[in-house]
């Protein structure tokens, strides 16, 4: 029986959209962009802040450029903060000082990472401005890890499970591990204003209590 042209562009549609989900599973994002009810309440501060960094991949890097003089630079980088199920909370970066963003950071650590919610695909139909679509800004010190440390190695998995090509980027480019010490929680998930949250509550949050796809 012979099959037409529209049905192996059908049969092709559906072999591609598996595959989307089976990546973005791997990659410890969410199966369902209409999984609103997999989202924290916005009464719950600590783990909307914890959700949204371990469900996204990248952000917003600012540091203090040296080559503007003293100027806030913004550089769209990829991170993680642990493996899909075991986020730390702490954002790992894989970066090379061929770039701006690294070499900042040598020589002014001082660093935001601004990450929204609404590549996540929970926010529905608001604009990303929309205080309803969450996102969050963590201030510290971007710092160099350890190297042969279990940090790095840490870094390594975290990165490497949710950035696959990492693994091949180029060796002469001396790309390093770098993390964000954080010092400062911006967070707006809902009106009202930014929702108080200590670096504490943070970091002690346990992920498991978030009833998530992770």
């Amino acid at each position: 029986m012979k099959i037409e042209g529209g049905v192996y562009y059908v049969l092709w549609l559906i072999f591609v959209m598996v595959r989307i989900q089976i990546q973005d599973s791997v990659q410890g994002r969410l199966l369902s962009i209409d999984n609103n009810k997999n989202k924290p309440d916005p009464k719950n501060a600590a783990a909307t802040a914890r959700w949204l960094v371990s469900q996204n991949s990248w952000g917003v890097l600012n540091t203090i450029s040296i080559d503007l003089g003293g100027a806030p630079f913004g550089n769209v980088v990829s991170f993680s903060d642990g493996l899909p199920d075991n986020g730390s909370g702490i954002p790992y970066f894989y970066l090379t000082a061929l770039d701006p963003t690294a070499r900042n950071a040598l020589k002014d650590n001082r660093a935001s990472l601004t990450i929204s919610e609404y590549p996540i695909g929970t926010c529905g139909k608001v604009d990303p401005e929309n205080p309803t679509c969450a996102k969050i800004t963590l201030t510290g010190k971007l710092k160099l890890v350890d190297g042969n440390s279990k940090e790095e190695e840490f870094a390594r998995k975290a990165l490497f499970s949710k950035h696959s090509e990492m693994k091949d980027w180029p060796e002469d480019h001396n790309f390093q591990f770098f993390k964000l010490e954080i010092e400062d929680i911006f967070l707006i998930d809902w009106f009202g204003g930014p929702k108080p949250l200590t670096l504490d509550q943070y970091l002690h949050f346990q992920m498991k209590e978030l009833a998530i796809v992770l």
